[in-house]
């Protein structure tokens, strides 16, 4: 089986007999509901494969498409003029880039269709003049695809002088679409953020942002149902070679690369990336966390103080997921646009959608990144600092467990670290969270909310941590609260851990308590 991974263009994909998961019926569809549509999705999800499927099916390509739903569907397959621009793969660190990458564009445009390069006109009136020229000399409309149209935005999101000098060149060569709109066809816009600043949100009213709609959410990514249909064999012979069953290898899949989801109807997709690679490989690998850096996402989150744990059950207005205007703001919306947070729940009432990590291969990753940041911790160091720590919680070693996490603090920079509470909060949870065990972070009992619980086959641990508190006063809180008495007729050692925060030293107190309460299940 070829897999198609990192093919982009639909016709090179047909014509090497790459496998394809059939979106065909989705592509018919969109282009006979709706005129101008925007796509929201994560990189390396198929948009632009998307977007090149579209181009031959405006193209009139009928022989690429058989065997596909669409070949039954559509019965006319005319030949329309189409302008497909992609700005995906491209860097655009100043406005001259912006503006010489459209004018490059547009000259190959020109030799396309056979029209005289004209650099003398901006790049918004070579646009008009092409669309224009288009639709008189064809007497059809055009279509016009552009994929990643917010990548020249993106390249520069924490510079709002660039981002307002960019603007003053895409917020009129976007708004060419408004004014040209007799002679257009259909209009497809891929993208991760919304800038309605650039004209094309603000001013073009016929633009359908289709990002969360119901009926498109499973455009890009494969579904499960698409997953044991098209790759049965590769999966079976995959679990032959992990030495499981084959409902055993797809929960494996599951887990690590299922679980988004871009509607309020929480229909699963893949991340099609991940998985073709997996499958190519015949090995558990995280692929799409690795194929990019959240250095961006990290930046934000750090320089923010924002607690990390909050963000698994993340509650947002559905009118604020989408769009980002500001880095003052909040960092959640553009993590949800990137791929590593997803919709887990949504309360039609109040149109909020509550958001969490989307699998294991995103959450392990993303967090795995996050940790060098916040401790002393080299990146090539993580996998056997876990280990270390997975060893010493499954024999029970409290004393050992702790002396480790006072080593992640000791060489943290706390003179670039505003809010020291919530820094070492986070360390906590990126710690616990990678072990790979049991872990409940603040899981909530009928008399407060706990630190932290830790299961093993042996072993119950419930932590309790204060900063600028006493260790004393801590482990009173644990047992007035009754923390352990959801445990009390559980047949492990329960151990009870209360540690202080020491503000001077900017590290664990070394004068923790610990108490391994009797095994009363026995």
């Amino acid at each position: 089986m070829k897999y198609p991974i990192g093919v982009q263009s639909f016709e090179k994909l047909r014509e090497t007999n790459c496998i394809y998961v059939d979106k065909t019926a989705y592509i018919y569809h969109i282009t006979h509901a709706r005129f101008c549509c925007f796509l929201s999705r994560p990189r390396r999800f198929g948009k632009s494969l998307l977007t090149s499927t579209m181009e031959a099916y405006f193209l009139g390509k009928r022989h690429l498409f058989d065997g596909l739903a669409i070949a039954e569907l559509e019965t006319e397959w005319l030949e329309y003029p189409v302008i497909h621009l992609d700005l995906s793969n491209s860097t655009f660190d100043t406005p001259d880039k912006v503006t010489a990458f459209l004018q490059k564009e547009m000259d190959v445009q020109d030799n396309k269709y056979g029209l005289p390069h004209n650099r003398e006109y901006g790049v918004d009136a070579r646009f008009e003049d092409l669309i224009r020229y288009l639709y008189d000399t064809t007497g059809r409309r055009v279509v016009v695809l552009i994929d990643e149209y917010d990548k020249p935005m993106q390249d520069v999101i924490m510079d709002r002088e660039k981002q307002k000098a960019y603007r003053t060149v895409l917020k009129p060569f976007y708004g060419t679409l408004k004014k040209m709109d007799y002679a257009l066809k259909f209009v497809f816009i891929t993208g991760v953020t919304k800038f309605a600043k650039l004209s094309l949100f603000s001013d073009l009213n016929q633009l359908k942002d289709i990002s969360l709609m119901p009926e498109y959410d499973v455009i890009c990514g494969i579904t499960k149902q698409e997953m044991l249909h098209t790759f049965h064999e590769p999966i079976q012979e995959f679990a032959q070679k992990c030495k499981c069953d084959f409902d055993s290898m797809v929960e494996i899949l599951e887990k690590n690369y299922d679980g988004y989801h871009f509607s309020e109807r929480l229909k699963g997709v893949y991340n099609p990336f991940s998985l073709l690679n997996a499958l190519d490989e015949m090995r558990i690998g995280s692929y799409w966390i690795q194929s990019g850096t959240p250095t961006l996402l990290a930046n934000l989150l750090e320089s923010q103080n924002t607690p990390l744990p909050e963000l698994e059950g993340y509650v947002i207005d559905g009118t604020l997921l989408m769009s980002v205007e500001s880095m003052d703001i909040s960092p959640v919306p553009l993590i949800y646009q990137t791929g590593y947070l997803t919709i887990k729940g949504f309360d039609e009432a109040s149109n909020q959608y509550i958001l969490g990590y989307p699998n294991e291969e995103v959450k392990s990753g993303f967090l795995k990144f996050l940790l060098p940041l916040y401790s002393n911790i080299k990146r090539d160091r993580i996998p056997n600092e876990i280990c270390n720590f997975v060893q010493e919680i499954r024999k029970g070693d409290a004393v050992a467990m702790l002396k480790r996490l006072q080593a992640l603090f000791a060489g943290c920079n706390y003179n670039l670290i505003l809010d020291r509470e919530a820094h070492y909060q986070n360390v906590l949870y990126i710690v616990f969270s990678l072990i790979g065990l049991q872990v409940k972070v603040e899981p909530h009992i009928s008399n407060g909310r706990m630190d932290l619980v830790i299961e093993t086959q042996d072993y119950v641990y419930i932590m309790e941590f204060k900063y600028k508190g006493s260790a004393k006063k801590t482990m009173e809180q644990i047992h007035d609260n009754g923390y352990a008495i959801p445990y009390q007729c559980d047949p492990r050692k329960i151990i009870l851990i209360a540690v202080n925060f020491n503000a001077r030293s900017r590290n664990l107190d070394p004068r923790w308590l610990i108490e391994e309460l009797p095994n009363l299940g026995e």
